[in-house]
């Protein structure tokens, strides 16, 4: 009987497989297809990426660096609002390649990671876990004493589990252009309804753009008006649902959820990078395979770290849906420098985004 199953070996998934392991636990990983494909997420992070790396990420993965962004109340070629720092805010990354980093990483850790492996049903009793999983050998059932389910946001571990779902999916398109671009700033469009589109370039890798808007609107046709704005070729398109807003609760009996499966996203951007690897370091911390009552530690503590962050996303998104002008003037008045983390909205009454401002003032 393994400690721990678990199914999704995205950032999450690899991140809980490896600490896991790293604290002595026998851990089995499950991905349905080869992992990091296909490919359904944005490669725009905060730095603090390659905390979560191993040696040799940074030469391996990041494409650009990023001093910030560019906003935009219509579409391209309207006028910008810029937000920036003096240094490097962010890292473009090999999106693919983080996955399989992080994916090796569990591995050294010890962690039996299968690809290829689809996890076809999940269930619960007193004192074990059983999860089917098809594989190239066929249909084979594995026990462990607690199931974590990282498979995304429409997640089959936590249907099984009988957990509820996130307050809303977003649908995000995702393509990209061939074109090389080292420009260190984004560009990101608040013309999409209640969300907003982006630009992001990556290097030698291209530029990528994306859109994503809550369901009922029409998507395609959003983006589509972006990339002729801009007017580019675009390939590789591809889509995904974006969750946002946490369940009231995200353990069961003997399983639990991380990363998209369990919305620990940021409201206002929908990344979930930073935040699910941050959650799985919770789960590593507090759970025990052997004591299925410390998993009302785990959903305290990531609650606890995440709360406020989200809270506060909230009431940021809110605003990519106020009157234009009403944007207008708060952008113009805003822009400029600032101090504030990308995966932290409470750093904007941080003593460094407060000193930002006024040095921007003085300009």
């Amino acid at each position: 009987m393994y400690d721990f199953v678990v199914v999704g070996v995205g950032p999450p998934g690899a991140r809980f497989a490896r600490r896991a392991a790293e604290n002595g636990y026998d851990v089995l990983a499950l991905e349905k297809g080869s992992i990091g494909e296909p490919l359904a997420c944005s490669g725009h992070v905060s730095t603090d990426i390659w905390e979560f790396a191993g040696a040799g990420a940074r030469e391996e993965l990041l494409q650009n660096e990023v001093r910030g962004a560019r906003f935009h109340v219509n579409g391209p070629g309207s006028d910008a609002y810029p937000f920036y720092k003096d240094e490097v805010v962010s890292n473009v990354i090999d999106r693919v390649g983080l996955d399989r980093h992080l994916a090796e990483l569990a591995r050294e850790a010890g962690a039996d990671v299968r690809d290829e492996h689809t996890v076809t049903a999940v269930r619960e009793s007193t004192g074990s876990v059983e999860v089917d999983a098809s594989g190239p050998d066929g249909t084979e059932t594995f026990e462990a004493k607690m199931v974590a389910g990282c498979d995304g946001p429409r997640s089959r571990v936590r249907d099984a589990l009988s957990l509820p779902e996130p307050d809303e999916l977003l649908h995000g398109v995702l393509a990209f252009s061939d074109e090389a671009d080292r420009e260190d700033f984004v560009d990101v469009h608040l013309t999409a309804p209640r969300f907003f589109a982006w630009r992001i370039p990556r290097g030698d890798a291209g530029v990528e753009y994306g859109l994503a808007a809550p369901p009922g609107v029409q998507v395609n046709k959003h983006f589509e008006e972006l990339v002729d704005g801009y007017e580019v070729d675009v390939s590789h398109r591809c889509s995904g649902a974006i969750p946002i807003g946490p369940p009231d609760r995200v353990t069961s009996r003997r399983g639990f959820l991380l990363g998209d499966a369990a919305a620990q996203t940021k409201p206002f951007t929908g990344g979930g990078i930073l935040y699910s690897m941050t959650c799985a370091d919770h789960a590593a911390r507090e759970i025990d395979p052997d004591r299925p009552t410390t998993l009302a530690a785990y959903e305290h503590t990531w609650r606890e770290d995440l709360e406020r962050e989200q809270r506060l996303g909230h009431l940021i998104r809110r605003a990519y849906s106020l009157p234009e002008p009403v944007q207008r003037i708060g952008l113009g008045a805003l822009s400029g420098e600032i101090g504030v983390h990308m995966d932290r909205p409470t750093s904007a009454f941080s003593l460094e985004h407060v000193q930002a401002m006024v040095s921007s003032l003085r300009r």
